[in-house]
């Protein structure tokens, strides 16, 4: 029986899975609650970390898995719930305080210096000592014995940056070692590895799990998470969905307990648009891909956009799905294939040059790239066009008012304040504001990243809403979203990603529903 956290009187319990053959777990977190202002970002989450064992934690963004490690390791306090180490009750008050205890930590981005040589790396914070000053010979001696237990055959005394970013991950597991951890946290660590450094740091991995060390580990790849991994803990909105053993949890099913769906009762008002499958055969695209791709980010992929057409765009976190919108946008530089404008090849180098043929891209990112908080309602909303009219050419400040009334009041802003502070409204009213900025621009192309993650029903509603008026404008419109009910109720057209690469583009038609979109995404085939 699937035990979903939506209802939470069915809570699930980590005693419900197969127990694995250490009797006692080195990491036991039991109704672990994390609460940020106006967000609860845990709810109340059970997650256990036995010795020798590779235990994956899986998610989509805004899952929880960041801020579990952080509960974890002394980053976020609690609000509720009880960390055991090694059956004795603890709380870390940060990462340093963790790593005394046996808990290190290596992050996707190498958290090492480079300029140092890799025998200082690996001996930061730990570097033996004579006569007062530090000890090279020994620091050198030392660093090759944890080298060698990464199957490293280096010079101790050779700068870190001259070694490819997988030797750089393998030192930086060295020196997470030289405490004699018990448990390895790996958050996302083969994302900017080759295939051959992928399984050199499996090879790794498994011989520290043979070593009795835990590995918690933290990746978007299935495929990965399969090849290595002996359990795996699904998170789910902040809530624990369930804890299995990966040989008993098929792909597909690990794709239907992470992906969120969308039910009509959570959608309110919202209403499916009328597909246009019935296009005319004589329309042009407004823009078409051909061959777009770039190396580590997106396979090379054909994609035509049609104007008064809604391309939605489904696939799991790190599928490739926000790499192929930033291509489109000029945001990242494409190294192989053509963007066409109007039957015309055309080079979308920047942003700006993106606005300057009237498409226009809202990033998932909504705080980090989206948001300036310490602005105005106002100046967010009119950001976009002053950007596209270039800094020499200010917005007269009469036409820039009559922009920002109109767009509050059009997309219901509240409070309908211009000169109110953007990082004291509502996510939702926040998505408002960025989706405002961007229509300010009179885009013929509306790229939206994720624009309902993290926002009320309320405003989730509206914006869908929105994004089928627009439609019906003559808009072209790209919707990228994790929860495929929603991707389903707006798009003429459905891409599916995964693993970096287009792998179905699909009208929307009655035998289009979420268990096929499901089943794509997990196996990477389209079946009838």
């Amino acid at each position: 029986m699937l035990m979903i956290a939506s209802e939470p009187q069915q809570r699930p319990s980590t005693a419900d899975a197969p127990e694995p053959q250490a009797t006692h777990p080195v990491v036991q977190m039991t109704g672990i609650s994390v609460e940020f202002p106006g967000v609860k970002a845990l709810d109340n989450v059970d997650f256990r970390l036995f010795p020798g064992e590779i235990h994956a934690l899986m998610g989509e963004n805004g899952a929880g898995k960041s801020t579990l490690i952080k509960a974890l390791t002394g980053v976020n306090s609690l609000s509720g719930g009880s960390i055991t180490v090694n059956g004795t009750s603890t709380r870390f008050n940060g990462p340093a305080n963790a790593r005394e205890h046996g808990i290190s930590t290596v992050y996707q981005e190498v958290n090492l210096c480079t300029n140092l040589t890799v025998a200082e790396n690996i001996m930061l914070g730990n570097e033996p000592r004579r006569f007062g000053g530090l000890d090279w010979r020994s620091m050198r001696r030392q660093a090759t014995v944890f080298l060698k237990r990464m199957g490293l055959n280096i010079d101790p005394g050779s700068s870190l940056g001259s070694h490819s970013l997988a030797v750089q991950q393998l030192v930086a597991i060295s020196r997470a070692m030289v405490v004699d951890a018990k448990v390895l946290i790996l958050d996302e660590p083969t994302s900017s590895l080759d295939t051959d450094e992928v399984q050199q740091l499996f090879t790794v991995m498994r011989q520290l799990r043979q070593d009795g060390v835990a590995i918690l580990f933290v990746s978007h790849f299935l495929d990965q998470i399969y090849a290595v991994s002996d359990r795996i803990t699904i998170l789910r909105n902040g809530k624990l969905v369930q804890e299995r053993f990966t040989r008993e949890l098929p792909q597909r099913e690990l794709v239907s307990l992470m992906i969120a769906g969308t039910s009509d009762a959570q959608v309110g008002q919202a209403v499916a648009r009328n597909t246009n499958n019935s296009r005319a055969e004589d329309a042009k695209p407004l823009l078409q891909a051909v061959g777009l791709g770039r190396k580590g980010a997106v396979q090379p992929f054909n994609l035509d956009l049609y104007a008064g057409e809604v391309i939605g765009m489904a696939g799991l976190l790190g599928s490739g799905r926000t790499e192929l919108a930033r291509l489109l946008y000029g945001a990242d530089k494409a190294d192989e294939g053509t963007i066409q404008l109007g039957g015309a090849k055309t080079k979308l180098r920047t942003p700006r040059q993106a606005l300057g043929h009237k498409i226009a891209y809202t990033s998932e990112d909504r705080k980090g790239e989206g948001v300036v908080g310490d602005l105005s309602v106002a100046e967010n909303i009119i950001l976009g066009l002053q950007a596209a009219r270039g800094w020499t050419r200010p917005l007269p400040a009469t036409k820039a008012s009559q922009i920002v009334d109109a767009y509050i009041k059009a997309l219901g802003v509240r409070p309908a304040n211009p000169n109110a502070l953007l990082k004291n409204l509502s996510g939702g009213n926040q998505q408002k504001v960025l989706l405002a900025r961007w229509l300010a621009t009179a885009p013929k192309l509306l790229i939206l990243d994720e624009p309902t993650r993290g926002i009320d029903i309320g405003a989730k509603t509206e914006i869908m809403n929105l994004v089928s008026e627009l439609a019906e404008q003559g808009m072209s419109l790209v919707f990228i979203s994790a929860e495929l009910e929603e991707v389903l109720r707006l798009s003429d057209r459905i891409v599916v990603m995964r693993d970096h690469a287009k792998v179905a583009e699909l009208p929307r038609t009655p035998d289009v529903d979420v268990p096929r979109l499901i089943e794509i995404i997990a196996t990477g085939e389209e079946t009838k």
